[in-house]
């Protein structure tokens, strides 16, 4: 019901504030003039012992403050540490890939699907496997971009009661420890509703180094990218097939990290091929930028990981095959898994000839969780 609101006077105050109907009360300041001093504070002591004895802290001890310590020395309150830096940017990354003639593996999955803690126990797999850069998407009612598997497996995690600030506390909790950079993946919506600087602001500190939002166009993210670059954040833009060259190249301008190539005229989904048409795009992109280029959308296989490496991308995005590896395995363990076993082989099949592979083995998180040697 609506919350009763009240306007009195202090003698019946005290009535009110302990009348569990009433939500809020607003006070009437009195008049104070001959003695203002002196019946200000009177007015103001009785109305904070009102509201002490109306609130749930009635006969709780509390600390006494010494009087002589100042607001300017006193401390300031206890926050949450900041997470590792240890972590490279998704500049940096690329950097270094290039270095070592290597393509970037980018493996995508839902976080909360099948549950929080196989997110945590995936993401530490994935990395442990080779992953390069790591999308965790935030899972969402309407994902436009995406297809029946990240769409029902955006279900499955909001089902199970998976929130945002779940997401980014999950987020501090990989990031001193996670090799690879994670890129968080989500709508509009979400981020609107927090607020830009909010949002940006509490993902940076958890550690995240992108963001990724499907359905923002690029004339609306001037706002989104300024606080992004101040906070250190690097917001991934995308390209698609119908995208033409003169907007290819705003769209590679504004990007940050890297550029999100689209391989198909769809939504996401595992495809029994790659379209040849992606390596034109590719080409055409790297006509107007040289910021590196990676490839998603149909992916899920290490063959069409190669074709993909072979055509000059700088990266391979895989999602819907690993969200289903995941999510659609029967248990938490055997989706762990399934998606260690894919990871290895897309890994693989992300690699270049020459370059030195990194983390094919799958190594020891995975042989530690499941207790083989």
């Amino acid at each position: 019901s609506p919350p009763l609101v009240c306007t009195s006077v202090r003698t019946s105050a005290r009535h009110l504030c302990c009348d569990p109907r009433v939500r809020f009360v607003r006070l009437c300041l009195p008049s104070f003039t001959d003695n203002a001093p002196t019946d200000r504070a009177r007015f103001n002591t009785e109305m904070a012992a009102i509201a002490f004895a109306a609130s749930p802290v009635v006969g709780t001890k509390l600390a006494t403050r010494n009087p002589r310590v100042s607001r300017r020395t006193r401390a300031a309150p206890t926050t949450r540490a900041a997470a590792s830096t240890t972590t490279k940017s998704i500049s940096q990354t690329f950097v270094d890939l290039k270095k070592r003639n290597q393509c970037a593996f980018v493996p995508f999955i839902c976080a909360g699907d099948p549950n929080l803690d196989a997110t945590e126990k995936a993401v530490r797999i994935l990395d442990d496997a080779g992953a390069d850069i790591i999308e965790l998407g935030v899972p969402y009612s309407d994902p436009l971009a995406d297809g029946p598997t990240i769409q029902a497996s955006a279900t499955r995690a909001l089902a199970s009661g998976t929130t945002l600030q779940q997401v980014i506390d999950l987020v501090a909790r990989l990031t001193p420890t996670v090799k690879a950079p994670i890129v968080l993946f989500t709508y509009y919506n979400p981020i609107y509703q927090r607020g830009f600087e909010r949002f940006v602001s509490e993902i940076a500190a958890a550690g995240a180094k992108g963001l990724l939002v499907p359905d923002i166009p690029l004339e609306e993210t001037k706002e989104l990218s300024k606080i992004c670059t101040k906070k250190g954040i690097d917001l991934v833009l995308l390209s698609t097939p119908t995208t033409p060259i003169d907007r290819m190249a705003k769209i590679a301008d504004a990007s940050n990290g890297f550029i999100y190539l689209v391989s198909v005229t769809g939504v996401t989904g595992a495809r029994s091929g790659v379209e040849s048409r992606v390596e034109e795009l590719v080409k055409k992109l790297k006509t107007v930028t040289d910021k590196p280029v990676c490839v998603g959308f149909g992916i899920s296989e290490e063959a069409q990981a190669r074709q993909v490496v072979q055509w000059g991308a700088d990266g391979v995005i895989v999602g819907s095959a690993l969200v289903k590896a995941l999510g659609e395995s029967g248990s938490p363990e055997k989706g762990l898994e399934a998606l260690q076993k894919l990871a290895v082989e897309l890994r693989r099949g992300s690699n270049r000839d020459g370059a030195k592979e990194v983390g094919a083995s799958g190594g020891g998180f995975f042989a530690n969780l499941f207790g083989k040697k």
